[in-house]
């Protein structure tokens, strides 16, 4: 039994950061973990590349061979990807253990989660493969200052997880980075009568209707829980990818015991 996480989220939203973050940490407490690079625009890494799209097809080629912009070059990549998937995974994957935790570093373009099947597919194929896999969903804390943006990102994050059917994980990124973290905590686990209150204060009177029916939509796939991260401290990372390895059955043999961590705790 192989374990995955596929890493995803908008563009920006520190992908990347997160799974060098997470290399390093595994790292420290000697545990083994490989990253693979799955965006074919990928040009510079703070981690070892397991695997990398790019040896099958880059998005620099695409661009210059059939004239195409980046984001007609990018979903042309992705296609590739799907047509040879079958034997890219298993040339790629028999150097491998079947107890190996592998971590996707995915591309930014968020319709690849929302309508577009490639990365449905590539799930599908590392489940043949007998891995269990997690969706990661990562958002920028920045982005969620603003009841508008919260809710916008919860949808984003609820079509990701209708889409590609999976144990789903969302991350609050670049906690680092927020300067008054009392107007993220109000969005971290919120209570779905205030999240009304606060959408109908910003939105004009004719939209209540639409509003209710959003925050229902929201509440009733359990998409606002949010764990925030924080790089800077190892409590953190290691508070995350404990409730990823418990979302994928990680471990369950081993008698490990991790403490509870509390957000708002400033010791390393």
């Amino acid at each position: 039994m192989g374990y995955a996480q596929l890493v995803i989220g908008p563009a920006g939203s520190g992908k990347s950061t997160y799974c060098s973050s997470l290399y390093q940490h595994c790292e420290t407490i000697r545990r083994t973990i490989h990253i693979v690079n799955l965006d074919p625009a990928a040009e510079h890494f703070d981690y070892p590349v397991a695997m990398d799209i790019r040896e099958l097809i880059s998005l620099d080629d695409v661009m210059e061979e059939l004239g195409l912009g980046p984001n007609g070059g990018l979903m042309y990549c992705m296609e590739h990807l799907e047509e040879n998937l079958d034997d890219w995974l298993t040339e790629e994957l028999d150097n491998y253990l079947d107890d190996d935790y592998l971590v996707f570093d995915c591309p930014g373009q968020i319709e690849l989660y929302s309508h577009v099947p490639v990365l449905r597919n590539f799930v599908e194929h590392l489940k043949r493969k007998n891995f269990n896999v997690c969706a990661v969903y990562l958002l920028d804390s920045q982005f969620m200052t603003d009841i508008t943006k919260f809710v916008s990102g919860c949808l984003a994050s609820l079509s990701a997880m209708v889409q590609l059917e999976l144990p789903h994980v969302n991350i609050l990124s670049k906690m680092d980075l927020v300067s008054n973290k009392k107007d993220i905590e109000d969005f971290l686990d919120p209570e779905p009568r205030f999240l009304l209150s606060e959408l109908n204060q910003h939105m004009a009177p004719q939209f209540a209707k639409l509003n209710k029916a959003l925050i229902e939509l929201v509440n009733d796939y359990s998409m606002v829980s949010f764990i925030p991260l924080d790089l800077r401290k190892e409590k953190s990372i290691q508070y995350v990818l404990s409730q990823i390895d418990n979302s994928i059955q990680y471990g369950e043999d081993a008698d490990v015991k991790i403490k509870d961590f509390d957000p708002e705790d400033d010791d390393e």
